[in-house]
């Protein structure tokens, strides 16, 4: 992730300047794409702590009072950046939010400040998924969700009361789910008519494609998909970071297991089905 966002930040850096004359090496914009260049290097060498990036964090302080007369782009991405530096890269997020919240006191009119708008955004939303996985443990409630599934039709946790459910975030280019597909079908084929469901959340791009194989596997459970890949909106509420990733859940909707493989999950449901 880090990787990624290291390129983010170079990328948008790459792209203010791309002509730049000589006599403007001065201009703030090319003097952050220079200190950007400098962080990224120490990023590549793993260094990723506030102490490590102490002098690029002063280096971006002296910019913006060189330039604080200027209530340019250039400058408001300046301070954006260091913002972004903060969220992304060192995860201090209760430090790179008073930076965007100055930006869009200082800056507002910019394009950055609206992007400085999307970041706050992004930070609630990181806060609210990591509060939710604390509370995908063992022997806790699973967090309900309200969505529509493919075929317009309710999709809840709530809606599969007193049955045993199976919370499986998977798609169809994942090689490790569709691996374990067969031991799921096979489980639920057995178990289905005894109380057994599974909630489909699809991190699929293309519908076509995912009908496809929903049809030819004769996947009949219901399936949350919007087309938004690793940006999934219910993915993305339970922070899930990688896939397949699954969840056992009891007749009372708590936790029993998680990431179940092969003939676990049979097990599983013999034990709770047995009745």
């Amino acid at each position: 992730m880090r990787n990624l966002i290291l390129a983010l930040l170079v990328c948008c850096i790459a792209a203010v300047a791309p002509h730049a004359r000589a006599e403007d090496k001065k201009s703030a914009e090319v003097q952050l794409k220079e200190l950007i260049a400098k962080v990224g290097v120490k990023i590549k060498a793993d260094k990723r702590t506030e102490a490590d990036l102490a002098d690029e964090l002063k280096e971006f302080d002296t910019l913006l009072a060189e330039h604080k007369d200027e209530k340019t782009e250039e400058v408001a991405r300046i301070l954006f950046m260091k913002a972004m530096l903060y969220v992304e890269v060192l995860e201090l997020p209760d430090k790179g939010v008073p930076l965007v919240k100055k930006l869009q006191a200082d800056f507002p009119d910019t394009d950055m400040a609206k992007q400085g708008e999307k970041l706050l955004a992004s930070i609630a939303q990181q806060a609210e998924s990591a509060k939710l996985q604390s509370q995908l443990v063992d022997g806790a409630v699973f967090p309900n969700f309200e969505e529509k599934d493919m075929d317009g039709k309710p999709l809840s946790i709530a809606g599969f009361k007193s049955k045993v459910v199976l919370v499986d975030f998977w798609a169809t280019w994942c090689g490790p789910c569709v691996r374990e597909l067969p031991n799921v079908i096979k489980a639920y084929e057995k178990y289905h008519d005894k109380g057994f469901e599974i909630v489909g959340v699809s991190l699929d791009q293309d519908e076509s494609t995912l009908r496809a194989f929903l049809k030819k596997n004769k996947m009949t459970w219901q399936q949350y998909f919007d087309g938004k890949g690793w940006q999934n909106k219910v993915s993305t509420k339970y922070g899930i970071g990688s896939i397949p990733a699954t969840f056992l859940l009891d007749k009372e909707g708590k936790i029993i297991a998680k990431d179940l493989r092969g003939e676990d999950l049979a097990t599983q449901l013999e034990k709770l089905l047995a009745k």
